[in-house]
């Protein structure tokens, strides 16, 4: 099980890799939320240090004529997980990160305020892998078990939060095979 530092908002165990873009929560506002997304920069490839530069303002808008149009971005997630299970933290879960722009969740508007964003490496229009949905379980495990407010949180995807706007984690998301480690790891 992962080890999550309740007072630092830190994953033990992931590569801590600081965003300049995140802010405090606001007053009496404790994340109760846990949303995953998908992301690859450039679309459609994986391994690259696209996403990290993204996430630190660092993207080169020459490297890639994607990177173009997203090079001036301000977004970030809290942890990202590589196709190979590797963690990256970005933002301390205790802080807000730039995850999900505009969006509502049950009601509630502005769910950067009280939601942890989780990426995972991929693309909506592909699987997977066996060692992310793991990785995601047990990190989603160790938020419920160390922060309070994150205690039986839901866990919903981009496009629950951004409907018509965003699609991420996309129709390869298996649910059910997250649900089930997810209740292992509980």
């Amino acid at each position: 099980m992962f080890k999550i530092d309740a007072d630092t908002g830190l994953l033990q165990d992931a590569s801590q890799v600081p965003s300049p873009n995140c802010d405090d929560r606001p007053p009496d506002c404790e994340p109760d939320l846990i949303i995953v997304h998908c992301i690859s920069l450039p679309p459609g490839e994986f391994g690259g240090r696209g996403i990290e530069q993204l996430f630190t303002n660092s993207l080169n808008p020459d490297e890639h004529p994607y990177f173009r149009e997203i090079a001036e971005l301000r977004v970030s997630s809290h942890l990202l997980i590589r196709r190979n299970g590797e963690i990256v933290q970005f933002v301390p879960l205790n802080r807000r990160a730039w995850h999900a722009g505009e969006s509502c969740f049950d009601g509630r508007d502005r769910c950067n305020d009280f939601s942890v964003g989780i990426e995972l490496e991929g693309a909506d229009d592909r699987p997977f892998t066996a060692r992310q949905y793991r990785r995601l379980s047990e990190a989603v495990a160790a938020m419920r078990a160390t922060i309070p407010s994150l205690a039986g949180a839901p866990v919903v995807g981009h496009s629950d939060v951004s409907p018509g706007r965003k699609t991420d984690p996309g129709p390869h998301f298996d649910w059910h095979l997250f649900k089930r480690l997810l209740a292992e790891f509980e």
